[in-house]
């Protein structure tokens, strides 16, 4: 028969009616701007949410390159987002939402 050894307590995360964490500035709800307001709607919303809703216009309109997928091509929506460009990468799309966000 093998020594019985003793179970060590298990490492994880914290039990929730521990107390309540204060929400990071990353997920605080940001009010849209009018242009951008007109992709993801009028209601504040954190960071992470407005980048998903704006995925979603991108790709239910079909405005990803074909060929280089990284490169999103503006329609007159967008573009109002963007600065007036007609193209922006997906890395410089953040740049410009962030204008958007107050």
């Amino acid at each position: 028969m093998p020594p019985s050894t003793p179970e060590k307590p298990k490492q994880g995360k914290a039990d929730p009616s521990e107390g309540k964490r204060a929400t990071s500035a990353f997920l605080k709800p940001l009010q849209p701007s009018q242009e951008l307001a007109a992709i993801v709607g009028s209601a504040p919303l954190p960071r992470p949410e407005v980048v998903s809703k704006v995925w979603e216009y991108i790709k239910k309109h079909k405005l990803q390159n074909p060929q280089n997928k990284r490169e999103i091509m503006a329609d007159e929506t967008l573009q109002a987002v963007f600065g007036g460009k007609n193209k922006v990468s997906m890395f410089e799309m953040n740049k410009h939402l962030a204008q958007h966000l107050k």
